[in-house]
């Protein structure tokens, strides 16, 4: 049976794309407190299935695939610039495919507006009209106003107009900002990926007899199995290893590994593969927030997802591509290679000192990339410990030379050295696991 917070899900994801919907509401329709309502709300919103915004409300939108994730709802706008909504607020839901700034004549301005688009431009009425009539949404720059006139026909179309009191350059910054971070996010592979939209996966009762495992086994061709409750919640796993030497009437709860560890659809797949490794297991179920089996997820699966994924083309560059960006790879001494830049405005703090955390992720890529010239595979950091750290100031030039002491199949360990005008500012020893391809 669903617990009330999954019914409440159920219900907010029934609802039509553009319905509004409130705690209060929710409470009162369901027969539950206001807190488990508020609580599933927030979870919808984190789900994709609800957006919050501010002197509005909550809205349910059209839950995006992780293939269209860059593509931002108006109601996302709408927070981005910490706009105001004069108008269309049913269309909040809607998507937009791109941005055009309106900072030319009319004529050659309505060429590029197109359904869908967000028009970005100043007070000028007679452009907020027609683009709306063109079918896209209006975003005012500089905290202007628009006309009852236009307003109405917002309102009619359901196409939203958008005041925010930035200015033009800032407000494209901001929304390019968002769908560059959505880029990256969709890079990274999660374990909702891997699911996709397989059958129910194979698990055994806690009441069934070792008998059915045996049988499972035979069905399939697997040797771990998820044991769920009759809630289908899960309560441990079994394996071979398990069932080893006890009899075939024996039941699975006797045997079984209790409370397993176990990832959510969300949890990044370089996560996922971190607790196989660090704990030596194979198998992963995939449950909710309640427990409830998803799916199962395998330890050869993570490595070939991981191994495919770094075959696509990269989109977005996170901060440790961006502060690498300037570092050249050069022969250093007893044919040992280093890693040469120079400190930038951007690497330093407050006091024009190389920050600290800008510093260890340059000597944590500068160890990825030793280790993975000695011995090709994926890699996570396991620990990190830092012995000397001194200030280093901007403009300086920096070696950044890693050395490896111990490469296994399954763990490396690699010794950092950074020096700036040839005195040593920096020292650190990183172990990371190394997963075969």
């Amino acid at each position: 049976m669903a617990t009330k917070h999954e019914q409440i899900l159920q219900f907010i994801e029934s609802l039509e794309v553009g319905h509004k919907i409130s705690v209060r509401q929710i409470s009162r329709e369901l027969s539950v407190s206001e807190g488990t309502a508020y609580r599933a709300i927030k979870d919808a919103e984190t789900k994709g299935l609800v957006s919050t915004i501010d002197r509005v409300g909550t809205v349910r939108i059209e839950k995006m695939q992780r293939s269209e994730i860059e593509r931002l709802t108006f109601a996302e706008v709408v927070n981005i610039v910490d706009g105001n909504v004069l108008g269309g607020r049913e269309g909040l839901h809607k998507t937009l495919n791109r941005f055009v700034i309106g900072a030319m004549k009319l004529e050659a301005m309505m060429r590029y507006v197109e359904p869908g688009h967000l028009l970005i431009v100043g007070n000028r009425d007679n452009v907020h009209r027609i683009s709306l009539e063109r079918g896209a949404a209006v975003l005012i720059t500089g905290g202007f106003e628009t006309t009852e006139e236009v307003k109405e026909l917002a309102d009619e179309l359901e196409l939203p107009v958008i005041s925010s009191s930035y200015d033009t350059f800032t407000v494209a910054s901001m929304i390019n900002r968002a769908i560059y971070d959505r880029l990256i996010k969709k890079e990274i592979l999660l374990v909702e990926d891997m699911l996709g939209e397989e059958a129910e996966p194979v698990s055994l009762f806690l009441k069934d007899p070792i008998w059915k495992y045996d049988q499972s086994v035979l069905d399939t061709g697997h040797s771990r199995y998820p044991i769920v409750d009759e809630a289908g919640r899960v309560q441990g796993i079994v394996t071979a290893k398990d069932v080893m030497g006890h009899a075939s009437h024996e039941l699975l709860e006797k045997v079984m590994t209790k409370d397993p560890i176990m990832v959510r659809p969300q949890t990044s797949l370089a996560t996922a593969a971190h607790k196989m490794v660090w704990e030596g297991i194979e198998l992963l179920p995939v449950c909710n927030e309640q427990r409830h089996l998803l799916g199962v997820i395998s330890r050869q699966d993570v490595i070939k997802s991981l191994q495919y994924m770094q075959k696509q083309p990269h989109v977005g560059e996170t901060i440790n591509d961006l502060i690498f960006q300037g570092f050249e790879e050069e022969e250093g001494e007893g044919g040992n290679r280093l890693f040469r830049g120079r400190v930038t405005p951007q690497m330093t703090d407050a006091l024009g000192n190389m920050s600290s955390g800008v510093l260890t992720g340059l000597m944590t890529e500068a160890a990825f990339r030793h280790l993975r010239r000695k011995q090709r595979g994926d890699l996570v950091m396991e620990s990190f410990t830092m012995y000397t750290l001194k200030p280093v100031q901007l403009e300086s030039e920096i070696d950044i030379l890693p050395r490896a002491l111990d490469i296994g199949r399954k763990v490396g360990k690699v010794d950092i050295e950074v020096y700036a005008e040839g005195q040593i500012v920096a020292k650190a020893m990183l172990s990371a696991q190394m997963m075969e391809r």
